[in-house]
């Protein structure tokens, strides 16, 4: 599929990975809707490609929210015809803290409501918009991509809520992509490494070291850049379905 003229949906897409996407999808023409919770950064990055972005405030984990973000892009470019989720949230706790006190339930179940749930709701949503597009030469009528992340297959202490939920979106690739064959629509999962992204850049080279060194080559932290290129390939070959690919130099996380 080209992006040349096709409107895409990014989910955190105001910063990190999803800026990244949301800016080379719009360099090779294609118009994207920006949805986050920082409202901010996303009329900001909007505004700084009149015509081609626009912003929208959605929670991904909310039902009500993100129906009415996928009406505001249909409104404004008519159709969808890809969805990149890299919105998410990330979290440490062990399932017993030092003094042997469980892990609140609630804390573990917002990781997953907010990462798998919340996946699940945009790809759902999103399927049924590009259901409606007429199918290209190849039978295509939509991409969507998720984001897991290299702790799926290697989490590492204190990362049962945020292996579980990332492990859970691997897990529903293949499903995903059987169950919306039949309309054209692809699924493709992507896990990343450690990218430098705002969070990481904002913590000390004293975490940052033992990071760079599970990492084989190059031996440096991702660029949100080349996340971007990555959704870019994924739409463009059609032949990518139903498959995570790893983009992590070669990592395989210690326990800690």
């Amino acid at each position: 599929m080209n992006l040349q003229d096709k409107v895409a949906v990014v989910t955190g897409g105001a910063s990190g990975l999803g800026q990244a996407t949301v800016e080379q999808f719009i360099a090779k023409g294609a118009k994207v809707a920006i949805f986050d919770m920082n409202e901010d950064a996303g009329k900001a990055l909007a505004a700084a490609h009149p015509g081609k972005a626009i912003f929208c405030k959605v929670n991904v984990a909310d039902e009500e929210s993100a129906v009415a973000g996928f009406k505001a892009v249909v409104d404004a470019f008519g159709t969808v015809h890809v969805a990149v989720n890299c919105a998410g949230v990330g979290s440490a706790a062990k399932v017993l803290d030092r003094d042997s006190k469980a892990l609140p339930l609630a804390t573990f179940a917002k990781t997953i409501n907010i990462n798998l749930v919340g996946t699940f709701n945009i790809c759902r949503l999103a399927a049924e918009q590009m259901a409606l597009n007429a199918p290209d030469a190849d039978g295509q009528r939509g991409v969507l991509i998720n984001t897991a992340s290299v702790a799926a297959f290697d989490g590492q202490t204190g990362q049962a809520a945020y292996s579980a939920s990332k492990g859970g979106v691997v897990g529903m690739t293949l499903p995903l992509a059987r169950d919306l064959s039949r309309y054209g629509v692809r699924v493709m999962t992507i896990a990343p490494g450690i990218f430098d992204t705002p969070m990481m850049m904002g913590v000390s080279e004293e975490y940052r070291q033992p990071l760079i060194a599970m990492v084989q080559n190059p031996r440096r932290f991702g660029l949100p850049a080349e996340y971007g290129s990555l959704c870019c390939t994924i739409v463009e070959n059609t032949y990518l379905n139903g498959e995570t690919i790893r983009i992590d130099g070669g990592i395989r996380m210690a326990a800690k």
